[in-house]
């Protein structure tokens, strides 16, 4: 059901959701883990994005998230992706979905798997971050997608019933841990790489945030 009319609450995704970064995290990771002397090709990365570090480095790593290369890793990372950030942009109507959302008094959290200082990074690059209060992120959560831990943390932060809630993601790992949370999930295809049938456990595949918004305002008409 995309009625917007039973939908109270929004949660979403940040990367290939709101911002077109899924390609500027796998080239980061990947020249990253060179540096460090682990060879892995970017196709391999990519499929893996929409994780949190906490499972794409013992993936392809063999190593902890937590342990002394495990967060040298994740800070090389870091510092590649700012460079890369300045130039990335919002999926095509990102802010306008975010503000039709508000102006119809639904309730809009961000469930990320980027911890706090990239997710609100991200969010002034979408250009949304003044119009999204509540947020949960990786550092709200013990386990990142696709663990449900974060949609919980998001559903619990703005006291949210998944009866009528709903996640917007663009991975399979945003699908899965939106239905483990026991919510609907809404796929967006402007992330990339993904086929439909890989986002075919979603409740409806969109293009991007424009398609979804050009359909819950024809559904209000």
């Amino acid at each position: 059901m995309t009625d917007r009319a039973r939908v109270e609450t929004v949660l979403f995704d940040i990367d290939g959701t709101l911002i077109d970064s899924n390609g500027a995290h796998a080239q980061s990771w990947t020249q990253a883990l060179g540096e460090h002397g682990i060879s892995v090709d970017v196709e391999s990365i990519r499929r893996l994005v929409g994780m949190g570090g906490d499972k794409l480095l013992p993936l392809v790593a063999g190593v902890s998230e937590d342990s002394e290369r495990g967060r040298a890793l994740a800070k090389r990372k870091k510092a590649i992706f700012a460079t890369l950030l300045p130039d990335l942009e919002p999926t095509p109507g990102a802010r306008q979905l975010i503000a039709y959302l508000r102006e119809q008094q639904v309730d809009v959290v961000i469930a990320t798997s980027a911890d706090d200082r990239d997710m609100s990074q991200l969010l002034q690059r979408a250009g949304v971050d003044d119009l999204i209060p509540q947020r949960a992120s990786k550092d709200d959560a013990e386990r990142s997608k696709p663990d449900p831990d974060i949609v919980h943390a998001a559903l619990a932060r703005s006291h949210a019933s998944p009866v009528t809630s709903v996640m917007v993601g663009d991975t399979p790992y945003d699908i899965e841990a939106a239905r483990r949370a026991g919510i609907r999930v809404f796929a967006l295809r402007c992330g990339g790489y993904w086929t439909d049938a890989a986002l075919q456990a979603a409740d409806h595949v969109f293009d991007d945030p424009a398609a979804l918004l050009a359909h819950w305002r024809d559904a209000a008409d």
